[in-house]
């Protein structure tokens, strides 16, 4: 996975490569090694959630493929909260700030993240995005990950819950063919409902079942940001675990998400991650 395509290395953690003391005989630059990345991540995960839970602000990390329609859920939960709570968004995308103008355009505070290479954020990037929002005014605050059905599940960043959306467009048996994205959600949501009289195909039920072959016990909703059905589930999913979440800060605990450990050994297959830059053509 990430040991291969490279993704390990972000914006956020690069700081943690440190330079090998040898040169190699063609006179490139020296290679550099990260080291423990997870642990690394931990670690800056832990204090993302320590700011956060001082502020007392829900976070929600939303995971998907691309085009399962994260962005238009965010705008549609919005408009139906209509300022029952302060909201902020982070968005993660390669490139663009297509989506954070988009979350803007509503009135609510939005940072966009551009990973470049990375398929999904981590706990580094994250906080450099926290400082870009004023968390004394925030209740709610959604962190929209890269859209990939992998990585994402492999990275806590500090935040309290996974929702995990499935399209209808993309086939009900994606539980089954990403169980670690999957067994990592605390809530799925099958999104774009409308659009089931047009696709006979995709059978709700059918996803819920690969989704209980999991073990998983989350909750599943079915959700329409066009024609609303289901978003009255999903807020008060969200008011619910707004109420417990601030019950728990009372007593000075907070909520975990679930990471989920097949992922992060495929994230952390060897001890270190060596790069060498390619040589420079004459």
């Amino acid at each position: 996975m990430c040991n291969t395509c490279g993704c390990n290395i972000t914006e956020g953690n690069r700081h943690l490569l440190t330079p090998v003391p040898q040169t190699n005989l063609l006179g490139n630059n020296p290679a550099r090694v990260l080291n423990s990345l997870m642990e690394h991540n931990d670690r800056q995960a832990e204090t993302n959630r320590s700011v956060l839970d001082r502020h007392g602000i829900l976070t929600i990390n939303l995971m998907s493929s691309p085009g399962s329609g994260k962005t238009s859920l965010l705008e549609s939960t919005i408009r139906r909260l209509d300022g029952r709570w302060r909201i902020g968004v982070v968005e993660g995308d390669l490139e663009t700030e297509n989506d954070a103008q988009r979350i803007r355009a509503l009135g609510v505070p939005a940072h966009q993240i551009t990973t470049g290479t990375a398929c999904h954020l981590d706990a580094h990037l994250v906080q450099k995005g926290l400082a870009h929002l004023d968390l004394s005014q925030l209740d709610l605050l959604f962190i929209e990950n890269v859209g990939n059905l992998v990585c994402p599940a492999s990275f806590d960043l500090g935040h309290h819950r996974n929702v995990t959306l499935l399209s209808v467009t993309e086939g009900d048996d994606k539980p089954a063919k990403y169980p670690v994205m999957f067994r990592a959600a605390d809530l799925m949501l099958i999104s774009k409902t409308d659009l089931l009289p047009y696709l006979g195909e995709f059978s709700p039920e059918r996803a819920e079942t690969c989704l209980r072959n999991l073990a998983s016990r989350a909750p599943v909703f079915r959700v329409s940001a066009r024609s609303g059905e289901g978003m009255e589930q999903w807020v008060e999913w969200l008011s619910t675990e707004l109420l417990a979440y601030r019950e728990l800060l009372k007593s000075r605990k907070t909520m975990m998400p679930q990471v989920q450990s097949e992922g992060r050994r495929l994230h952390a297959l060897a001890p270190e991650i060596t790069f060498r830059p390619l040589a420079k053509a004459d």
